[in-house]
């Protein structure tokens, strides 16, 4: 009885620990994720009902950070062009939040246990960091282009107009837009 306990433990702990394996179809993302304890779509559709950010959003948000990879972190940089050196930033987890956007995300919602390696926490920070750019910049919480460039860029860079001079940013909330427009497309297909 005790080995059929930890073999279901470590299948739980297991499909945890990796990405989805069809990540380009947020239904399908869904279904693999559907579990008693790590359901990624009642926790997709709770930060929507808190925030008012449409999920399909959320999870492009989370596609183009990371590839729903829970310890996603940016490459690291070279000494002398091959040893490996420090990271570029402190990114990191599903929703490639910084150190200190986290902790400000922490204190802001009182989730000081929050874990950027949890997808229900990750996707709430999404959420909660979406609807600053809307209350900062005045973003439409319905316009991915421009909440890509806040999220990519900060709220601070964002309003200066940093994405003039970054063509980098702008083809990364092209790419962010599209990718949320075929998640919008087929969440009508699989809905709730």
């Amino acid at each position: 009885m005790r080995s059929v306990f930890v073999v279901v433990l470590l299948l739980l702990v297991g499909g945890c620990a990796t990405a989805p394996s069809n990540i380009g179809n947020t239904c399908a993302v869904f279904d693999q994720r559907d579990g008693w304890f790590n359901n990624w779509r009642k926790a997709a559709y709770r930060t929507e009902s808190e925030f008012g950010v449409p999920v399909h959003i959320l999870m492009a948000t989370m596609y183009v950070e990371s590839g729903f990879q829970p310890r996603a972190r940016p490459p690291r940089n070279k000494l002398f062009g091959f040893i490996p050196w420090k990271r570029q930033s402190s990114a990191y987890g599903y929703a490639q939040a910084l150190d200190g956007t986290w902790k400000t995300y922490q204190r802001a919602t009182g989730r000081s246990s929050a874990s950027r390696t949890n997808f229900a926490d990750a996707i709430h920070f999404v959420g909660w960091y979406h609807s600053e750019s809307r209350r900062r910049n005045g973003i439409s919480v319905n316009n991915p282009y421009d909440l890509y460039l806040a999220y990519h860029l900060g709220h601070t860079g964002y309003a200066r107009g940093a994405a003039r001079n970054h063509a980098g940013a702008r083809a990364a909330a092209k790419r962010f837009a599209d990718i949320s427009g075929k998640y919008a497309v087929q969440l009508r297909s699989c809905g709730r």
